[in-house]
């Protein structure tokens, strides 16, 4: 498990003033304030954030030394982080994102089936995105307690009951 969780990126600028439009990635996306300074994936910058609005899927925001809107172009794709030990804890079954990347895939007779690569969610639920060894595809396994049963962050791997015909 990383030491730092990305919880947010910059998607531009809003308006001249350094205000910057926000991409949240907590449950809440208003939380993303709430958390402290949020420091960039290199950890060389650091940020408070003061939420300012909302605009069309996104927050506006103003980042601390971000003055201008050359400033705030310039950070446009810029991930925010988080140390871990800031994050509430989760319920048992739940997971942050972050700790399913990477794990190991195999269905319930041992055989490995690939890695996941991302967590994505298009509006109705979370799908994993896995990597089959050997090939270019990836799979989308919906992440549900049918199609996924056993989820093992600890041991680095995820049994999956995958619907007939995914892989």
């Amino acid at each position: 498990m990383s030491e730092t969780v990305c919880i947010g990126a910059i998607a531009g600028a809003f308006g001249t003033r350094g205000e910057v439009r926000l991409k949240s990635f907590t449950a809440v996306p208003d939380d993303i304030a709430a958390y402290g300074a949020l420091v960039t994936e290199d950890g060389a910058q650091s940020f408070e954030v003061t939420l300012t609005g909302q605009t069309s899927g996104a927050l506006t925001a103003r980042l601390s030394g971000v003055r201008t809107r050359e400033q705030a172009e310039g950070l446009r794709g810029t991930r925010l982080y988080v140390p871990r030990e800031r994050l509430p804890d989760l319920p048992e079954d739940e997971f942050y994102h972050a700790d399913l990347i990477g794990l190991s895939v195999h269905d319930s007779g041992g055989s490995l089936l690939g890695r996941v690569r991302a967590v994505l969610n298009h509006g109705a639920s979370d799908l994993l995105e896995i990597e089959v060894p050997g090939e270019s595809r990836t799979v989308l396994l919906p992440f549900t307690r049918d199609a996924v049963p056993t989820v093992d962050p600890g041991a680095g791997r995820i049994v999956a009951d995958p619907p007939d015909g995914i892989f």
